[in-house]
């Protein structure tokens, strides 16, 4: 049996941007917040892709499809007088769950937080939303509880990014 991924995560493309509002309808449907959405690709395309973009998105494929995507883009804090990354959306097809996309998703984000140097790599999630809640703490992040914000910093964001803890010193 291989160990080879049915899948790839790259950047967002330009090609994207139609795939990507149809995986954010199926969120705002999840989330049962589809009276709040507004999104159409002809919105989300200079954000992503216009003179002066505000977001970045990742995307997963498998069998051709754009099957996940993940947006995201930078924070700063005051506390820490560093930028940081902020994840606004990650979203994984039902069909396509269990594959492991949104940990290497993850993954890929936090070691992006730690590449540019930045303090944090944080997230919301709904407080309902336990699978999601259990899924983001094995992964080592912390769900604040007065925020349900979640936050990876320090040895936590390194071993998330898969990268071995600061040394003790």
């Amino acid at each position: 049996m291989s160990n080879v991924p049915n899948f790839s995560i790259r950047p967002a493309e330009l090609r994207d941007v139609a795939p990507m509002v149809g995986l954010i309808r199926e969120l705002a449907e999840f989330e049962k917040l589809t009276h709040l959405l507004q999104v159409t690709p002809e919105k989300l395309r200079p954000h992503l892709f216009g003179e002066k973009p505000v977001a970045e998105a990742l995307v997963a494929e498998a069998g051709g499809e754009v099957v996940a995507f993940a947006l995201y883009f930078t924070n700063f804090s005051t506390f820490l007088a560093q930028p940081g990354l902020y994840l606004e959306d990650l979203y994984v097809k039902p069909a396509a769950r269990g594959q492991g996309i949104g940990e290497a998703m993850l993954t890929r984000l936090a070691k992006l937080t730690v590449d540019r140097n930045y303090g944090r790599f944080e997230w919301c999630v709904l407080d309902w939303n336990e699978n999601a809640i259990g899924f983001y703490q094995k992964m080592g992040a912390t769900v604040m509880p007065d925020w349900r914000l979640c936050r990876a910093t320090g040895d936590a964001l390194l071993t998330l990014a898969g990268q071995p803890p600061a040394a003790a010193g």
